[in-house]
């Protein structure tokens, strides 16, 4: 895992560019802070932040490798690609040989070998960029999901790139602004933004599942990769018996490496499956961890925590025979640490919910270089509320919108105007909704089943897994998501929700695939959200920060911002907010706050409408 960064331009030589590209790439150290290195030519110019994880002494980056008649080409690669030993063979089979055991070497062979069509050949967690110097064409290409990010912006006569928005902000042509739509995407989708939208004015974000194409002549993006609808062929138990295959040959891919390898275990069904898959993969040579905050209430009290994850986590534990680590977070280091993924994220975050991560995180590092993740298991299995509950699947937008104000509703009433946040939502919904691929003949319900899903995927996953990168790579973590694999995803788009709600059970499949696997009283559990903190003294002491901010009168925040509007949400509607999940509204909203007024002066971002 690492972070890349370039610059490409057509009408002026960049041999000379070392220094900017130093600087950019600079930025991505925490990313890959084993070694850092700039490639240049005419008109490219590459860097790499690197942290070893395979082959640490032969996968130096950038890598430059030639075809057999001699034209060259460049790499800078971020990720792991899970196939590279069949890549491998395959490619060996065409007169390829290798001078190293690194999958970065494999993954440009390809490319010389397959040319574009690589792309769909390839199984893994990647953001990387090829200069071809025998066509002077750049080629960008993120991963299906998203796992691993990838920004780019025009500047001047070419293009910038970068694994994070920072990379790109420390090139002297760019900027850091704030348009309407960026305004929108922060405040009117700000828990799930748009894909494709980098926030910043002029930046965009590479798309999961596509590639980018420049030259000289233009830029286009396309989709390699997209989920198809197909009729499903199988029954409960065949099903269940397709996905626990899949499980095991993903899993047994994911835990290659030359270092140490741990897994986040929450004692769920999702987090305990890939731990135990793991566990036999790697005979038991393991590590877990999970975090603990504070939390007001008796155990059972919260709707969205009905049991607390700590005897769960160590029954799992014990019952695979593996160490399990757990990082206790209070409430002095919630506060005190609430913007700790301010500079990680390059944008406001979710309050509490990042820092616990980011703890958690720190105390695998100091064990462990990667991580294996039960992200994604929800999206897959429909084990979220706003996938199951009639109010939430019915609702006119993204179904997770259901009974939650947006920030939006603070902005001043001038920007409002400039901005139409209930108009720019309604227009992204509907943009989404025309991705979706449907069978002829499906009713409305089974349809509505399937934009839940691709929505879920395209959306929703992608804020969760660009907030797990983010905070991860910030420590130098590489974290792997089993869950988030493009068969398993394509299988299971097709999978009627009947099947997945077996007997009434949520996640019923996965339940199934992992009986045998685990203590049954893990399989049985009901589901148990992350913890986010409910601790009292937690929300008293954030609003005790937002009413200094709004005795600020120079808060940046504010340029946005109502005053009146944010005093309001401290002394009033904290505890009145609609919708069934109140418990987690009033610290995020406070943190949301706070990180945005931090974040546009540590930026310093101009806002320009």
């Amino acid at each position: 895992m690492c972070g890349i960064a370039g610059w490409v331009d057509w009408r002026r030589d960049l041999t000379e560019s070392g220094p900017v590209v130093e600087r950019m790439t600079k930025t991505l150290v925490p990313r890959g802070p084993d070694a850092q290195e700039v490639w240049l030519s005419s008109h490219a110019a590459l860097g790499h932040s690197r942290l070893a994880v395979i082959d640490l002494d032969g996968g130096r980056q950038p890598m430059v490798r030639a075809d057999r008649a001699g034209g060259r080409a460049a790499l800078t690669f971020s990720g792991e690609i899970y196939n590279f030993r069949e890549l491998r063979t395959e490619l060996r089979s065409h007169g390829w040989s290798f001078t190293t055991r690194s999958d970065t070497e494999v993954l440009l062979t390809a490319y010389l070998q397959w040319g574009l069509d690589f792309a769909r050949r390839l199984d893994g967690m990647y953001a990387f960029a090829i200069w071809d110097e025998r066509t002077r064409r750049l080629v960008l290409v993120r991963d299906r999901f998203g796992i691993k990010p990838l920004y780019y912006a025009p500047v001047g006569d070419g293009l910038l790139f970068g694994s994070e928005p920072k990379a790109l902000l420390a090139h002297p042509g760019l900027s850091a602004e704030l348009d309407a739509e960026g305004i929108a995407e922060l405040m009117a989708v700000p828990r799930a933004r748009t894909p494709g939208h980098g926030t910043f004015r002029g930046v965009r974000e590479l798309r999961p599942g596509r590639l980018l194409v420049a030259t000289d002549n233009g830029v286009r993006e396309e989709p390699y990769w997209r989920v198809e609808a197909r009729p499903h062929p199988h029954d409960f138990a065949g099903t269940t018996a397709h996905v626990r295959s899949l499980l095991e040959d993903i899993v047994d891919h994911q835990v290659v490496a030359d270092v140490p390898v741990g897994t986040l275990l929450s004692g769920g069904i999702d987090s305990s499956a890939v731990t135990a898959l793991a566990a036999r993969a790697l005979n038991g040579k393991l590590l877990s961890f999970a975090v603990a905050p504070p939390s007001s209430g008796s155990p059972g009290s919260d709707a969205w925590r009905p049991s607390p994850d700590g005897p769960f986590a160590a029954l799992v534990a014990s019952s695979l025979g593996i160490e399990h680590v757990v990082t206790d977070v209070g409430v002095d280091a919630l506060v005190d640490r609430f913007d700790v993924g301010l500079r990680a994220r390059d944008l406001p975050g979710w309050g509490d919910l990042d820092t616990s991560m980011y703890l958690l995180f720190e105390t695998i590092r100091r064990q462990c270089t990667v991580a294996l993740s039960g992200e994604a298991a929800d999206e897959m299995f429909g084990g979220y509320l706003w996938q199951l509950d009639p109010g939430y699947v019915s609702h006119p937008s993204f179904p997770w919108m259901y009974g939650r104000r947006q920030p939006e509703f603070l902005l001043r009433e001038d920007v409002r105007r400039l901005v139409e946040p209930e108009r720019y939502e309604a227009d992204r919904y509907h943009q989404a909704l025309g991705e979706v691929p449907h069978l002829a003949g499906e009713d409305a319900a089974r349809r509505r089943e399937r934009e839940v899903f691709h929505l879920g995927v395209t959306h929703w996953l992608t804020a969760l897994l660009d907030r797990q990168d983010r905070l991860s790579m910030a420590l130098g973590l590489e974290v792997r998501v089993p869950f988030a694999d493009h068969r398993l995803a394509e299988y299971l788009f097709n999978v009627p929700m009947e099947l997945k709600r077996h007997h009434g059970t949520a996640k019923a499949v996965l339940r199934e695939a992992s009986r045998g696997l685990l203590p049954d009283e893990i399989v049985d559990r009901p589901k148990s959200a992350y913890p986010a903190s409910r601790n009292d003294e937690y929300v008293e002491r954030m609003k005790g920060l937002v009413l200094e901010l709004l005795a600020d009168p120079h808060a940046r925040v504010f340029d946005l911002v109502d005053r009146d509007r944010a005093k309001a949400m401290v002394t009033s509607e904290l505890t009145s907010l609609p919708g069934p999940i109140t418990a987690v509204t009033p610290a995020i909203s406070l943190s949301y706050l706070l990180e945005l007024n931090r974040w546009l002066g540590l930026y310093d971002v101009r806002i320009t409408l």
